[in-house]
């Protein structure tokens, strides 16, 4: 049965934010100089958690608006800046990430969490990020890069197969071909007007101890799985592909964890004066 999207947000909060979204936390944390009493913005903030630990590192008198698409997170995020005495300094709005409702040339910081977005918005996510961001502004995005989840992709496309869905073993190519290399995102940097562009990585992995953790934890069950299994014709496709999913890697992992690995990545840069 579908997740409603309050379900969905809960789970964002309790199951994703606090690993995933940590490992991606961590890299604008430790490479982005945050300026003080700067106007920040927060794209694809989700329940907020980060973006409150921005601004609050922004020091008194700092401002930071977040973004996201759904209403049910940004409710969770209005509640912790309640909680964290940090409402009057945040603004959480919804809006889509590829068309932001702000004038050029609004903000001293710019951050974008496109860890969970799908990649082929992120050209139009980053080019409006530029566009709002003031002229020496820093622009950070982060997201995962290619080369990541190979382990899942090997089984997908081993799990289409078994379920008589050969005819759809190409989903997989695109799934991989998708995701942008680190020069691609840098590339894209430079040519929507950033300056002195710079990019760190870092190797991160998931371990699921049976094919039935993996399917059941949130992140993949909720989130990743969602867009990997869309293109597939009917639900009676993706069941039996879940279940060749669970097979294949009880018997691949040899008694060990399942390791999904990503490669975290963070792009910066300064808009051009």
């Amino acid at each position: 049965m579908s997740k409603t999207e309050k379900e969905l947000a809960f789970l964002h909060d309790l199951y994703v934010a606090p690993d995933w979204g940590e490992r991606f936390a961590e890299l604008v944390d430790e490479h982005v100089e945050l300026p003080k009493k700067a106007r920040a913005l927060y794209v694809a903030a989700g329940t907020g958690g980060h973006a409150l630990k921005v601004v609050a590192s922004l020091g008194e008198g700092a401002t930071l608006v977040a973004v996201d698409e759904s209403d049910e997170q940004l409710e969770l995020a209005r509640a912790k800046a309640t909680a964290a005495k940090l409402a009057g300094q945040t603004d959480f709005r919804a809006g889509q990430i590829e068309s932001l409702a702000f004038e050029d040339e609004q903000f001293d910081l710019v951050i974008g969490d496109a860890s969970l977005v799908a990649p082929e918005r992120l050209p139009e996510m980053l080019a409006e990020m530029v566009r709002v961001a003031a002229h020496g502004a820093t622009v950070a995005l982060n997201l995962p890069t290619a080369s990541s989840y190979g382990e899942f992709f090997s089984i997908y496309w081993e799990a289409l197969a078994s379920a008589g869905l050969e005819d759809d073993t190409h989903l997989v190519e695109e799934l991989i071909t998708q995701l942008p290399t680190i020069t691609d995102v840098e590339q894209l940097a430079a040519r929507e007007g950033l300056d002195d562009v710079r990019s760190w990585t870092s190797l991160e992995e998931f371990d699921f101890p049976s094919g039935e953790d993996f399917l059941s934890a949130p992140l993949v069950r909720d989130f990743l799985m969602r867009g990997w299994l869309e293109p597939l014709a009917s639900d009676a496709d993706r069941d039996a592909v879940l279940a060749s999913v669970a097979r294949l890697i009880d018997e691949e992992r040899h008694e060990g964890d399942f390791s999904l690995s990503i490669k975290a990545t963070l792009v910066v840069g300064q808009k051009a004066r």
